[in-house]
């Protein structure tokens, strides 16, 4: 699968992934060479191609199987190729989360984008009523919503689908009560320029965990959507797109509503994101595949740092920090070691990221791990692929991060504005 090696052009030291002795060369010729992984500076990400295909294929396959579309949500990744790679991979759609997101999925030539948020701003109001062959779907959780579309949205070439978003107590936007959603389903539908297209909602801001108290709260919600649907019936002007499924619950989602998926009346579509890259924190704990309920994915996303002083025993500081890595949802964790940043990776028992400042990582060394040196290399597991992608705009590709020798075979560039 080729992402974007072929349309990057010279590198430059703009690009904090690429040596000095890239600068210059065209991303095509660079990786055409497939540079060593040991001459590339720290700190470091990189995306594993073999973890991505293997993350894309086993979600493509349990959406075929579990008769839902996907939708994945790509304001994780906020590359195009990586879009355009699930699309080929038989997405329905791209979910996006704010308006210049939208507009940017709309340049890069998606043919559906779900935006999950009300869409306000009267320009971009106007510019989607222009016409257009792409189609895209907003989101409204009250009759509020509505009326301050309006204005803008009348006279417009093509009418602008609308779903009604459902809520629950406690959680994100949402109407809270099905009288509040019923409410606003009318208006969309009695609003020229507007038109009623279905019913979506987010089940992951509900619960952080897979506890039988939590699944329970996620089932009484996405029974609570089925309900609003089945309201809105006599509403609807042709097919609804019914959706919800965030990258934790996407298992729940399709027990809940897939007997519903029938295309050309009802499309049941899942917005899960994070599957692509998968992650060695948060994602690794939640995944479905921890239920047996979804399919096993990979981490495709490691940071690599380079110790640069052993100033303590016990101590060991690295060369990345916030500006490289993750840690809102947990610190990176230690996977390897390459020694003198060379050697082929090998374990390393006793080392423990502590903490993490602008450009350093405190490691915490004991037992075995006192061996570390200045000079080493260390793979470091991420959590949450979402703060990772925006800390880098363009992301070498190695053939396989755990290989002796991982090389370069492509890159992804970012778009995060």
């Amino acid at each position: 699968m080729g992402y974007d090696a072929e349309n990057v052009g010279p590198l430059g030291p703009e690009q904090k992934a690429v040596p000095v002795a890239a600068w210059g060369v065209t991303a095509a010729d660079w990786v055409a060479g497939r540079p060593a992984l040991a001459t590339l500076p720290t700190p470091l990400v990189t995306l594993d191609a073999g973890a991505l295909d293997h993350n894309r294929a086993a979600m493509a396959g349990w959406a075929a199987s579990a008769g839902v579309d996907l939708a994945p949500h790509g304001k994780t990744t906020m590359a195009p190729s990586l879009w355009r790679a699930q699309l080929d991979a038989g997405a329905w759609a791209v979910t996006v989360a704010t308006p210049w997101q939208l507009a940017f999925a709309l340049s890069a030539g998606v043919p559906r984008v779900l935006a999950a948020y009300p869409v306000l701003d009267p320009g971009v109001l106007r510019w989607l009523g222009q016409p257009r062959s792409a189609r895209v779907l907003v989101w409204a959780d009250g009759t509020d919503i509505v009326d301050a579309m309006a204005p803008h949205v009348a006279g417009s070439a093509q009418p602008l689908d609308v779903l009604v978003d459902v809520g629950a107590p406690g959680g994100r936007t949402g109407a809270r009560t099905p009288g509040a959603a019923l409410a606003t389903a009318r208006a969309i539908a009695g609003t020229p320029g507007l038109r009623l297209a279905g019913v979506a909602g987010y089940e992951g801001s509900l619960a952080h965990d897979a506890s039988g108290a939590s699944l329970a709260t996620i089932r009484t919600y996405l029974a609570s959507l089925r309900e609003v649907h089945a309201a809105l019936g006599e509403l609807y002007d042709g097919e609804a797109v019914l959706t919800a499924g965030g990258s934790a619950y996407f298992d729940e989602v399709a027990a809940a509503l897939a007997p519903l998926h029938e295309p050309g009346r009802t499309r049941v579509v899942v917005r899960a994101g994070a599957y692509l890259a998968h992650d060695d924190g948060f994602y690794r704990g939640i995944t479905p595949s921890n239920r047996d309920t979804g399919p096993r994915f990979r981490a495709a996303l490691h940071g690599w740092v380079r110790v640069i002083s052993r100033p303590e025993p016990g101590l060991a500081l690295a060369d990345g920090g916030k500006r490289d890595l993750p840690f809102d949802e947990g610190l990176p964790e230690v996977q390897a070691i390459r020694r003198g940043g060379t050697a082929p990776a090998g374990p390393l028992e006793g080392a423990e990221v502590t903490a993490l400042a602008d450009q350093h990582t405190f490691v915490r060394l004991t037992g075995d791990a006192e061996t570390v040196r200045v000079g080493d290399v260390l793979r470091l597991g991420l959590s949450h692929p979402c703060t990772t992608f925006d800390k880098w705009g363009l992301l070498p590709v190695v053939d396989d991060a755990s290989a002796d020798q991982p090389a370069v075979v492509d890159v992804v560039r970012t778009v995060f504005g």
